[in-house]
């Protein structure tokens, strides 16, 4: 079976048996598809490469400067596909067994200060119907720690304001229930008018829109908070950002690891451990900042 037949039945699995959204299984084929290219140039294939070739070509992406997190990213999907290949009876060696864990290629999450997220709210015009519905989006993400495909893709029948609750639908169309807070509830409602004559004429499931009854986009959302970002003198923001703000917020003051990793949605708790590591250095740093003595 070739290469390619390979990693179509992955994919395959991935989108029927583990239910991943359009986005994430995209991911994957590109990973894939980058890997092929990379193993080719060695005259490697799935089945032929060894750990020695892998390592060699965690090397090329390093010096092609792909991000640690990318990094961390494209040895995970190659661990996910030999798991695969294992679990089918289609090869009996895994060379990504014995490479090192995701953490030697992994930066810590950058996040906001409290500062940032207050010049960042402050920015969108609460005199237009759009800087109003962009408010609100920042204060729900802020809020919950959504990822911003969660955030774009919630209906208004995922609002229950009376218990300040809301449910989204994360990886794998896994469902979970996420507090608002109150700020993000005011915002919500003064977006409900807004939203009203944004839809104009048009109806939408969507509660988040653009004019029209047009639902908002990742992309779109991306290019307002770069664009908010600037507005408030932030050089460097990503809409993760605000979900690492949120994860490293509640931590410094006081939540335990698993309350904030059933919010963020996380099904590894390893994977949110890291921000404890982020709250670490925080706190080193504010040591070697006021101690005299530091």
């Amino acid at each position: 079976m070739t290469d390619k037949k390979l990693i179509d039945e992955f994919i395959t699995s991935l989108r029927v048996e583990k239910g991943l959204s359009a986005n994430t299984v995209d991911a994957y084929r590109r990973d894939l598809t980058k890997f092929l290219n990379l193993a080719g140039r060695l005259e490697r294939s799935l089945m032929t490469i060894d750990r020695a070739d892998l390592v060699n070509i965690l090397e090329m992406l390093k010096r092609d400067e792909m991000s640690d997190a990318s990094i961390a990213r494209f040895l995970s999907t190659l661990r996910g596909i030999y798991k695969y290949l294992l679990r089918e009876g289609l090869t009996k060696v895994d060379p990504t067994a014995y490479l090192e864990a995701r953490k030697a290629w992994q930066t810590l999450p950058k996040f906001l200060t409290p500062g940032d997220i207050e010049n960042l709210l402050a920015v969108a015009d609460m005199n237009t119907d759009a800087g109003i519905r962009d408010r609100a989006m920042l204060e729900v993400l802020y809020a919950t720690g959504l990822r911003v495909s969660e955030l774009v893709g919630l209906k208004m029948k995922d609002l229950d304001l009376e218990t300040g609750l809301l449910t989204c639908f994360g990886k794998g169309s896994k469902q979970r229930m996420v507090p608002l807070g109150k700020s993000a509830i005011i915002h919500i409602q003064k977006y409900f008018p807004a939203r009203y004559r944004l839809a104009g004429e048009k109806s939408s499931e969507r509660l988040f829109i653009e004019k029209g009854g047009r639902k908002m986009t990742r992309q779109k959302f991306w290019k307002l908070i770069k664009e908010y970002g600037a507005a408030a003198g932030i050089d460097y923001i990503t809409p993760h950002m605000l979900r690492h703000s949120f994860a490293t917020a509640l931590l410094t003051n006081g939540a335990d690891l698993r309350s904030v990793q059933m919010m963020l949605g996380h099904s590894d708790i390893g994977t949110t451990q890291i921000y404890t590591h982020v709250t670490d250095e925080h706190l080193k740093n504010k040591y070697k900042q006021f101690h005299p003595r530091s």
